[in-house]
């Protein structure tokens, strides 16, 4: 009950900021500027931003970097630096999952997904950077923002192994992340 109330509460905001500067440590250092999608992808939009502002992303880690693909992070259960991260990528927030919002823009390099399970519309806190186009998850998946600044920050990102692509030793975390207007 309190995940519907809290996912209630985000949606009666009335307006929010469009964006996220996301400051990176690791192989990667510096800051990334995303442009957050409302029109496209609201409640999303609205849940990242939400979140961004609680202060539960600083500290989170880019737990699966696939090469040629993307850096998926925002895991704020059970991807925390200092804390077990055998779980990262399995957890979520403390809000709702959100219903899928798909829409006609493509998966182009630097844009942001929302990652998800199986279902369509289980996606919560946890979202993916595009290193290269990715068609295949148009209509798949929602976008929710792009980045505006800082694909040179993105593509330092420190990559993971094998076909999931985990990142084995430390992984690049995001030290801070604030919303923007």
């Amino acid at each position: 009950m309190y995940k519907v109330a809290a996912l209630l509460a985000v949606m009666a905001t009335p307006a929010f900021s469009a964006g996220l500067e996301i400051d990176v440590e690791g192989e990667a250092n510096g800051t990334i500027v995303i442009d957050l999608f409302e029109d496209t992808a609201p409640l999303h939009a609205a849940q990242i931003t939400a979140i961004a502002e609680s202060g539960s992303y600083d500290g989170v880690v880019f737990h699966r970097v696939i090469d040629g693909f993307m850096a998926q992070t925002g895991d704020v259960q059970n991807g925390v630096l200092g804390g077990d991260l055998s779980m990262a990528g399995t957890g979520g927030s403390e809000f709702a999952d959100i219903p899928a919002e798909f829409s006609d823009r493509p998966f182009e390099r630097g844009i942001v997904g929302m990652a998800r399970a199986q279902n369509p519309n289980s996606a919560n806190s946890q979202f993916f950077i595009m290193f290269e186009p990715g068609y295949f998850l148009n209509g798949q998946y929602t976008v929710v923002g792009e980045v505006t600044e800082g694909m040179d920050i993105v593509d330092a990102i420190k990559r993971g192994a094998g076909q999931n692509g985990s990142v084995i030793g430390k992984p690049d975390v995001m030290t801070a992340v604030r919303v923007t207007e």
